[in-house]
């Protein structure tokens, strides 16, 4: 008896150092989704971690380290109680969740890691499109389309490894080509012009050529501007002088500000 009364002591220890408050001390089995299933909302709110050196707060207490807490709390309880065989149990439990934790966590990284490899090799792809240098390095474009094609094939087949390999190497592919001579980029930037001589609007704005080419994109331009505006529910509301930002939506090089030399 005393060498289990140890052995669940030390268990505890290990897991968990809570203090001990007498709960019921029953077992539900635990329904729980597939950790497949719930992991693409878990890293659309941890795409701006640094999973590399923290784990983001939504995969770390996952619900099978939430579980393992419950269970090692349930140990300390019933060892205080007197109750060692089911402390033990418990504890074994605990041990249990606690390591199906670390392959939960594992596995949300493995995929953030992939959908980071993949988004970058698309930025890349786009940029590549957009630029010009598809067609004066035709070769090196091709080459790299199919591994991003192959990148999404892995992924979808789950072999997140391979799947990182193909993405790189898009970005290894097109890491040094350059856009053709004469080219510049898109502006990032524009200054408000007044509405009488130049009907600046963002509708109009966003479908300048050097825009979006499609007035039904002035959303974008709304949305990455809103806190500018004298009046941030009202989009209609513009004022000469001020400077808009044009974000990037199909991977298009954006840089600089507009200028009175490009088309209007």
């Amino acid at each position: 008896m005393r060498g289990r009364m140890s052995l669940v002591l030390i268990i505890i220890m290990v897991l968990v150092g809570i203090q001990p408050v007498f709960a019921q001390y029953s077992l539900p089995e635990p329904e729980f989704k597939d950790p497949l299933f719930v992991s693409i909302a878990i890293l659309a709110a941890a795409a701006s971690s640094d999973a590399g050196s923290v784990i983001p707060q939504e995969i770390r207490n996952n619900q099978y380290f939430l579980e393992s807490l419950r269970l090692a709390k349930l140990a300390q309880d019933t060892y205080d109680y007197g109750d060692y065989d089911a402390s033990t149990n418990f504890a074994q439990e605990a041990i249990r969740y606690a390591q199906l934790s670390d392959e939960y966590v594992a596995l949300q990284l493995k995929i953030k890691d992939t959908n980071d490899a993949i988004a970058a090799a698309k930025q890349r792809i786009d940029w590549a499109a957009s630029s010009g240098a598809a067609k004066q390095y035709p070769i090196e474009y091709s080459e790299a389309s199919t591994y991003y094609e192959a990148s999404l094939n892995l992924r979808s087949e789950e072999e997140w490894d391979e799947a990182i390999s193909a993405a790189n190497k898009v970005v290894d592919i097109l890491a040094y080509i350059q856009a053709p001579d004469g080219s510049r980029p898109l502006p990032a930037q524009y200054t408000v012009r007044t509405w009488t001589s130049f009907r600046d609007c963002l509708w109009n704005i966003a479908g300048r050529s050097w825009a979006y080419n499609d007035p039904w994109q002035w959303k974008v331009i709304y949305d990455a501007n809103k806190s500018k505006l004298p009046e941030p529910g009202n989009p209609d509301l513009i004022e000469p002088g001020m400077v808009l930002d044009i974000p990037s939506i199909k991977g298009e090089a954006r840089q600089g500000m507009w200028d009175s030399g490009r088309t209007n």
